[in-house]
Formats: structure tokens, C-alpha cells, sequence
């Protein structure tokens, strides 16, 4: 139960490991998790170290998987997944392993290659068959009559250009042969090539193309892109040349296409033949690619498992130090104290594994090196612990506030969010992820918001109760009031026409109210009386600072138990005892003078209640008896009341003050000068130790001196800092008190706020689907309500339940922390098997993403 409250008992071991047995004894321990190992060789490159080779090994290992693992999800495969958690293969089983990734690698980029290959022959012989097509369309119309070609002109919208026959153009009555090239052309890229051919060739060719229907798949990239077939006729080599070069800058691929009809019919049965052959092979080696991913897939996960284990093994083994004979590995590391016989019996489980005779050695050893903080947890203290982590890392062996944390967190975010309905949805949200927590665990989401809400399903789940039960207390569930017990409240005297038309009427405790009040929690009639808000302004307000007092008072006292264990004697007298005095003889105080205001004062009655001095109108104001207090004013008095609350108030209330402003300079100057007392002491014995040992007195006390003198300066430095520190800290708990009183207001505040945010919403938003009737009120409040209740889940349970977390951390971390947790150890960070591959496979989920 110790490490509960405080950070487990560490201490620094070295490790003697056969250069055999290492192997396995490190990976028994990664197993384990228990242990923290130190780099002994931190000015060593890490190319220089022992075991660099291998780490390069299986690096080359993982990329080899990441390449299988890509190609697998590129093909849709789903990769299997049985949760098993294989040991760390064998040094000598790294080659099989290497093998198997080599050959698995290789065939797949032999398949990929010869499909990139087929595939680029099959978009070649496709496109030539468009070709084909189209040009046959083209000389078929040149061979039937005149054929209109548009061409893009800069200056132009479009020109009619006539083509005659494939035998030549007739101009002039002159017969010229044309030449033509043909090819194909990404779509988008037409009107800008053109556009060239105009300005290039001036306007002496004709260029005809059409679109091809279908998409054509890019074999490099295996994207999906559309193509158009054109055809380019010109006359003379010169054109021809730069036509070409313009189809090549614009990365057009031209085809062969025969003038004659019959040569392109027998070309493009050819074509035909070959892509149904094409398609044939290209089926086989996807069945084949496919069945080479779908056996790796099997195995993949455990593959990366395996790997990433071997590495972490060696990135560890290259910690460690070789000793003078080179067969013994020396290693210092962290371990828990407890653990230490559990971490022994790992050691020579490893040793048995390697078959190794020379069982390892643990020693024990003894340093002034602060220890890692190791707070033990579970699945239902790592939440809370995660909360009290983020703000500050436990010092070794300091109180750990996760504890106390589990029960005061929750309960003052539930007195912010106090309402039993909304506590309710929280309630059954929590329930649901505890419930169902194997599963939901193994999902493995990677969704980053419902990995912190699964991850808080404990602080969740409990945040719901207490919510519950402060909705109850508040009498308060979807800004309604549930009439259990029946109102303690009577009117007397009303009639039901009264009722009827007069608004309100002064509600009266009676006597039986007065001997028997409301059995837990608000009367149910405070939902109908028009100063509620003033009632529950005073109420809130009020238990806001009575809880604020007691949490920093249990801060203070926690930081006596820190005291004590170090025992830290000067501390307790000059900061915990006036610390303590302050805040109860000021603050507690203040939370006192409520209670006797509650238990002396009631509600004037002429019949039960006849003592003006004990009513209401004699009632003073807590906040401004506790001004007068510190300023020593005597309090207003009103007529036929009591200056006081009680006898002896006002020379009580001085003396509370008084030995509450002597708790500052006794915080401020007590610690530093007994501290100089002590060194003073120290320095004295010291002086006559060195001169008795000297046989000469006058001969040490002048050396003592001279070294004092020499010293003496770095002296006053450590001094004026504690001087220093000592102000800071006294200034910030006595300024510190009253802010962070005030900061538990928030509790008050945001109460009020959620419990008014949620009567404006059932007033603007359900109570007009309650006003309707019949069949058709039925369904507008079906409609309203959906409406409703996504406002309320949305707004008075996620948004506001988040601004009440954060102000409830605040207040932990802040108000209540301060008062005795430091927060500047780091944390035990061991080998840990788990731990590297859950970081290794959120990493991989990242880069996914």
C-alpha cells in the first residue's frame, strides 16, 4: 500500500551478463518491463558501437516489411491479426528471417516489374487500337467528300479548314501530297497543344482528333487518365520535323498507322489478337501477386513483432560496456526494490535459454543520483495518475496526489456540474466503455478524441456518479425537480381562486417545517419560488468556499507526510506550523462564522420564531465580518440586534489576526536563520576537529579561517538565495491563500451557470413542444424533443462538462498542489517490450495518416 501513496523504492543495480546469455537475458527482461537501463557509453557515436550491424540488419528487415506491408494495403488484403505476442527469435534465427524477407521482396518486385511491363505494352496496343479507329473514320471521310478540320488560332474562336482525298489537295489545280503522324495526347493538355502547332507551324497543318471514351490506366502510378487520338497532316520534311518535336515536348506518343485501308484492317486485327493474349498474362501474374501477398499477410504482423524486438534487444545490448577480456557485458540500471527477485528470476530464465553455465550477476549499488519516479498503476488509477503526470512528474519518493485525486476530482467537477440527468448520460457513457472494454480495446481506434475519452472511462464513469448524487442534493435533473419526499412548505389561508390570480404568495416555514426539515437535499418548491437564484446564489457560494478551505488544508497537511519522510525537522517548524495556523485561524475561520450563522439565525416568525435577534434581518454578512475582522472595524449595528454573533467575538477575532500576522515573518526569516544557527554549529566543530587533529590549535584555527575567508563569499551567495527562495515562497502561500480561496468561487460560478444555461434551454426549446395537443403535439413533440436532446448532449454535457474538467484540473493542480507537491522527478521509463511496440505501431498509424 506504501507505493500507492508514494513512488516505488528504487535503487541503482549494475549487471554482470555473459556475452552469450545477454541476448536472451535482455529479452526475458523486455518481457518483464521492470527495469531502466543506463547508457555507459554516452560518448560513443552510435556507429561506433558493438552491435551497430546488427541494428543496420534489422532496420533493412523493417523496411522490407513496410514495403510488404504497403503493397498488401494497396490491394485491399485484410493482414491477420490473432493478438499473439511472439518471444524475440534467437540470434540465429535473424538469417531465416532475412532469407524469407529477401526472397518475399524480390518476387514481388520481379511480379511488379513484369506487370508494370505488361501493363504499358497493353496501354500501347490499346491506344494503337484507338488509333486505328478513329483514323479509319478520318481517311473516310476524306474519301467521300470534303472534310471540315477546326484548328485553334490565338486570334480565332475557330477556322474552317477543307481537307480532299488521302491522294493529295487540289489548290491551284495543283496535286500536293500530305504527310501525316498520328498518336495520342492526354486530354487536357489539347487546346494548349494547339495553340503550338498554329504559332510553330504557322498555320500549314491540319490537325483532327477525338476523345477516347474510356479511361486509360497510367501503368506507373496505376491512376486513371483520359486520352484523345488526333492525326496531323503537312506537307514537306520540315514540318514533319517540328511537328514531331512539338508532339514530343508535349509528350504525345505517335504510332505507325498505314495509308492503305486493307494494312490498317490486318494491323488492327493484329492488335486485337495480342491484347487478348495481354490480358491472359496480365490475369495470371495478378493471381500470382495476389496469392504472394495473401500468404504474407498471415504473417506480417508477427513479422513486425519479431523485428522490432530484435532491434530494441541491440539498440539495449549497445548501453552496456564490454569488459577487459571481452566476454562479459556490463550494465547499470534502475529497478524497482521490490521487483528485484522477480527481475533475478528473468536472469536465469535467459541464461537457461542461451545454455549459458556463467549465471548472471545483480549487485546493488550505492548513489547520490536522484531516482526515477515509478508510480505503480492499473487500469483504474492510470487515468488519474495520467492527470497528476501532466502537470509534473512526482519527485522520488514524494506524495503522490493520484490517491486523493480519485475521489476529489470528480467530486468537485459533479458540484459544477450538478445535475442528476446530465450526471446520468455521463454515468451510463462511462459504464458502457468499462463495460465493454476488451473489445473496445482491441479495436484500436485511431481516432485521436475517442482515445482520450476511452482512456478516461474510469474518470468519466465516476465523474457521472458524483454528478448524480450533487443533482440529487441540488434537487436539480434537466432543470427540473424530482417531488419525492413532498414539499415541507405550507401556505395557509389560499384559496383556489387566490392560486389562480395572484402570481406569487410569501411562503412560511411552519413549526412542523421548522422541527422536521426536508430529509436530504433542496425542497422541491425552491423549482417554483422566484428567488430561487438568490437562495442557491448564497447557498453555492458558500459550500464553494467551505470545500475550497478544507481541499487546501488537506494540501498542507499532505506536505507534513513529505516532511516527515525526509525528515525535514526545520521545515515542519518554520513553513508547515505557520502555514497551517494561517490558513485555519484566517480561512477555517471564515468557513466557521457560516455554520454559526446557519445554526443562530432563521426566518422571522411572529407565532414560532417571536427573537428579532435570531431572524434574518439580524443576520450578518459573513464576507463583510470577515473585512471588519482583518482590518479590525467594529461592525455595523442596526437597531434592536446584536453587534456579534456570539460572546468574546471581537477580542477572539483580533487574536486570530494578530497570531495569523506573526505566522508571516515567522514563514519569511525563521527558516534561513536557523539555518545559519546550524551552519555556524557546523563550522564550530569542524574547527576544533581540524585543530585537535593538528596538535597545533592556533596553526588550525588560522587555517580554518583562511579557508572560511576563502569560502565565505559562495557562503553569503547560498544564504542570500535562501533568503531569496524564502521570501518567494512566503509571498506566494500568504497571497496564495486568499487568491486561490477566491479561485474555489469558480465552483460557485460555473454551478450556477450550468444549472441557468439548462432552465433556458427546456424554456426556449422543450416546453414549446408541451404546449401543443393532440395527435399533432405528439409529433412536434417528438420533433423537439430529438432537438432537444441533441442540444443538451452537445452543449450542457460535452461542452460544458469539458469546462468544468479543465476548472476542476486547474483547482488540482493549482490550489491544491501547491501546497505540498513539487513535481520535479522524472519518470522510470524501463525496457519494456509492450511500451516499444505500442509507440512503434502509433508512429506507423501516424505516418498513415
Amino acid at each position: 500500500m506504501g507505493s500507492l501513496f508514494r513512488s516505488e523504492e528504487m535503487t541503482l543495480c549494475q549487471l554482470f551478463l555473459q556475452s552469450e546469455a545477454a541476448y536472451a537475458c535482455v529479452s526475458e527482461l523486455g518481457e518483464l518491463g521492470l527495469v531502466q537501463f543506463r547508457d555507459l557509453n554516452p560518448d560513443v557515436n552510435a556507429f561506433q558501437r558493438k552491435f551497430v550491424n546488427e541494428v543496420r540488419r534489422c532496420d533493412e528487415m523493417e523496411r522490407k516489411l513496410r514495403y510488404l506491408e504497403k503493397e498488401i494495403k494497396k490491394d485491399g488484403i485484410p493482414m491477420l491479426d490473432t493478438g499473439e505476442n511472439p518471444e524475440a527469435p534467437q540470434p540465429r534465427e535473424m538469417i531465416d528471417l532475412e532469407a524469407t524477407f529477401e526472397k518475399l521482396e524480390n518476387e514481388l518486385r520481379e511480379v511488379n516489374l513484369n506487370a508494370e511491363a505488361l501493363k504499358r505494352n497493353f496501354l500501347e496496343l490499346t491506344e494503337l487500337k484507338h488509333i486505328l479507329r478513329k483514323t479509319q473514320v478520318f481517311f473516310d471521310e476524306a474519301e467521300h467528300g470534303s472534310v471540315v478540320s477546326q484548328m485553334a488560332d490565338p486570334s480565332r474562336e475557330e477556322e474552317q479548314v477543307t481537307l480532299l482525298g488521302e491522294e493529295g489537295l487540289r489548290a491551284g489545280g495543283q496535286a500536293l501530297k500530305l504527310g501525316f503522324v498520328a498518336g495520342v495526347i492526354l486530354r487536357e493538355r489539347i487546346p494548349a497543344f494547339e495553340r503550338m502547332l498554329w504559332r510553330a507551324c504557322r498555320g500549314n497543318v491540319f490537325l483532327r482528333q477525338a476523345e477516347i471514351e474510356t479511361p486509360l490506366e497510367d501503368p506507373s502510378t496505376g491512376d486513371q487518365v483520359h486520352k484523345s487520338v488526333f492525326i496531323i497532316f503537312f506537307q514537306g520534311d520540315q514540318l514533319k520535323t517540328r511537328v514531331k518535336k512539338i508532339c514530343e515536348g508535349f509528350r504525345a506518343t505517335l504510332y505507325p498507322c498505314p495509308e492503305a485501308p486493307a494494312d490498317r484492317r490486318e494491323m488492327a486485327m493484329g492488335v486485337m489478337t495480342r491484347i487478348e493474349d495481354l490480358n491472359t498474362v496480365l490475369g495470371q501474374t495478378q493471381d500470382h501477386r495476389h496469392r504472394v501477398l495473401v500468404a504474407a499477410a498471415k504473417n506480417i504482423k508477427n513479422w513486425f513483432i519479431k523485428v522490432r524486438k530484435i532491434k530494441a534487444i541491440y539498440h539495449t545490448l549497445n548501453l552496456f560496456n564490454l569488459d577487459v577480456t571481452q566476454k562479459c557485458l556490463i550494465a547499470e540500471c534502475w529497478v524497482p526494490v521490490l521487483d528485484i527477485e522477480t527481475i533475478q528470476l528473468a536472469l536465469r530464465r535467459g541464461t537457461e535459454r542461451s545454455g549459458s553455465s556463467v549465471p548472471p550477476i545483480l549487485n546493488r549499488m550505492e548513489t547520490f543520483e536522484d531516482p526515477p519516479t515509478y508510480n505503480r498503476t492499473n487500469k483504474f488509477t492510470k487515468g488519474f495518475q495520467a492527470l497528476i503526470d501532466a502537470y509534473g512528474v512526482a519527485s522520488y519518493r514524494e506524495m503522490n496526489p493520484a490517491p486523493y485525486t480519485i475521489i476529489t476530482f470528480p467530486f468537485l467537477f459533479a458540484i459544477m456540474f450538478g445535475d442528476f440527468g446530465h450526471g446520468l448520460i455521463m454515468f451510463l457513457f462511462g459504464g458502457w466503455m468499462v463495460l465493454k472494454e476488451k473489445p473496445l480495446a482491441a479495436q484500436k481506434s485511431d481516432n485521436e478524441i475517442w482515445n482520450i475519452f476511452f482512456g478516461g472511462r474510469y474518470i468519466i464513469f465516476l465523474m457521472g456518479i458524483f454528478s448524480m448524487y450533487t443533482g440529487f442534493i441540488y434537487n436539480d435533473i434537466f432543470s427540473k425537480s424530482l417531488n419525492v419526499f413532498g414539499t415541507y412548505w405550507t401556505v395557509t389561508n389560499i384559496t383556489t381562486d387566490n392560486v389562480m390570480n395572484i402570481k406569487s404568495f410569501q411562503l412560511d416555514p411552519t413549526w412542523s417545517y421548522i422541527q422536521h426539515p426536508y430529509p436530504i437535499g433542496m425542497d422541491p418548491v425552491w423549482q417554483l419560488a422566484e428567488n430561487k437564484i438568490i437562495f442557491l446564489n448564497s447557498y453555492k457560494m458558500k459550500i464553494s468556499i467551505i470545500f475550497g478551505v478544507i481541499h487546501m488544508l488537506f494540501g498542507v497537511i499532505v506536505g507534513l507526510f513529505n516532511h516527515l519522510y525526509f525528515k525535514r525537522r526545520i521545515n515542519i517548524i518554520c513553513e508547515f506550523i505557520p502555514q497551517i495556523i494561517f490558513l485555519i485561524f484566517l480561512f477555517f475561520y471564515l468557513t466557521l462564522l457560516m455554520f454559526i450563522k446557519w445554526v443562530k439565525y432563521a426566518a422571522y416568525h411572529p407565532i414560532y420564531n417571536t427573537d428579532v435577534k435570531t431572524s434574518s434581518y439580524c443576520a450578518p454578512s459573513v464576507l463583510i465580518t470577515f473585512i471588519n475582522m482583518v482590518l479590525f472595524k467594529a461592525p455595523t449595528q442596526l437597531p434592536n440586534c446584536d453587534e456579534y454573533m456570539y460572546g468574546g467575538e471581537h477580542f477572539f477575532e483580533r487574536f486570530l489576526v494578530l497570531v495569523g500576522l506573526l505566522c508571516i515573518p515567522w514563514m519569511l526569516l525563521a527558516k534561513p536563520f536557523m539555518m545559519m544557527k546550524e551552519r555556524k554549529k557546523k563550522h564550530m566543530q569542524n574547527l576544533n576537529t581540524h585543530g585537535t587533529e593538528n596538535g597545533d590549535i592556533d596553526g588550525g584555527v588560522m587555517q580554518s579561517q583562511g579557508g572560511q575567508m576563502q569560502g565565505g563569499h559562495k557562503e553569503e551567495e547560498e544564504m542570500s538565495e535562501v533568503f531569496i527562495h524564502q521570501g518567494i515562497h512566503t509571498i506566494e502561500y500568504v497571497l496564495g491563500s486568499v487568491s486561490h480561496t477566491a479561485s474555489y468561487l469558480r465552483l460557485w460560478a460555473l454551478s450556477l451557470a450550468h444549472a441557468q444555461l439548462s432552465e433556458v434551454l427546456w424554456n426556449m426549446v422543450m416546453k414549446n413542444g408541451l404546449t401543443q395537443e393532440g395527435w399533432y403535439g405528439g409529433i412536434v413533440l417528438w420533433a423537439i424533443f430529438a432537438f432537444w436532446a441533441v442540444l443538451t448532449v452537445g452543449i450542457l454535457v460535452l461542452m460544458e462538462g469539458l469546462s468544468a474538467f479543465l476548472h476542476t484540473l486547474r483547482l488540482h493542480w493549482v490550489e491544491f498542489q501547491s501546497k505540498f507537491y513539487l513535481g520535479q522527478g522524472y519518470s522510470f521509463t524501463p525496457f519494456s517490450f509492450e511500451i516499444i511496440l505500442e509507440t512503434a505501431q502509433s508512429a506507423t498509424e501516424t505516418v498513415t495518416d
